[in-house]
């Protein structure tokens, strides 16, 4: 079994869920008391929050680096990005070890092709909504078309993530207007929505809606099973 170099606390809540699922995982494949092989390096998410709305983002990347090669002289083969929003960064993290890089748009884009739908709507954060390099991604290389919420809507998901979900809270009033926003988003061709931020999966849930959803921290970790595992 690989070693898996995870790169979390942003925020430590959506990380958690990594080590849980990672684990299950490799115990449901193997069997008996295996667990996962992991190096996990846990950021301190305030500053670099801060950093993102200041656009600050080469100070990001120069933070993510550093994490980068802990994990990798930490004994891990390969390395994840704990998060949706800070893969903006993520050429330059590749880019600073030798062990690869996985993408969450990459694990994200192969298991909605695998259920053969094209055409998705996607959540997270107003950064990995509005800015190319995740729906970019998404787009050029695996020939998705990507719907996103209007401008106020994307703004309500965005302040969520940031006032509530990633301070563990969960308001049921928040879980209502996400329900809308992807009622909308089937409204305007949808065949699945993803949940592009980590954090998502907390509020909403598969059972609540007949709309395929794609948690990305959930086909993340299970990517990195099959690396490990291969």
């Amino acid at each position: 079994m690989k070693t898996i170099g995870l790169i979390g606390g942003m925020s430590w809540e959506s990380t958690q869920g990594y080590y849980r699922i990672l684990n299950e995982q490799v115990k449901a494949r193997l069997g008996g008391l295996h667990s996962a092989k992991l190096v996990l390096h846990s950021v301190d998410f305030d500053p670099i929050e801060k950093l993102q709305h200041q656009g600050k983002w080469d100070a990001t990347a120069d933070i993510l680096c550093d994490a980068a090669r802990s994990v990798e002289a930490g004994g891990a083969d390969c390395v994840l990005i704990c998060t949706n929003t800070m893969h903006k960064v993520a050429p330059q993290v590749a880019a600073a070890v030798s062990i690869p890089l996985l993408h969450i748009a990459d694990a994200t884009a192969a298991a909605i092709k695998a259920r053969g739908l094209s055409r998705v709507g996607l959540l997270g954060t107003g950064f990995t909504m509005e800015q190319e390099f995740y729906k970019g991604r998404l787009c050029d290389q695996h020939g998705l078309e990507v719907l996103i919420p209007n401008e106020a809507d994307r703004g309500l998901v965005h302040r969520v993530i940031y006032e509530e979900l990633c301070l563990g809270r969960i308001v049921p009033e928040s879980k209502t207007q996400y329900l809308r926003i992807i009622a909308q988003l089937a409204e305007q061709g949808a065949e699945a929505v993803i949940l592009g931020c980590t954090e998502i999966g907390m509020l909403v849930q598969q059972n609540d809606t007949a709309l395929p959803l794609f948690d990305t921290s959930e086909l993340h970790a299970c990517s990195a099973v099959d690396f490990a595992l291969a």
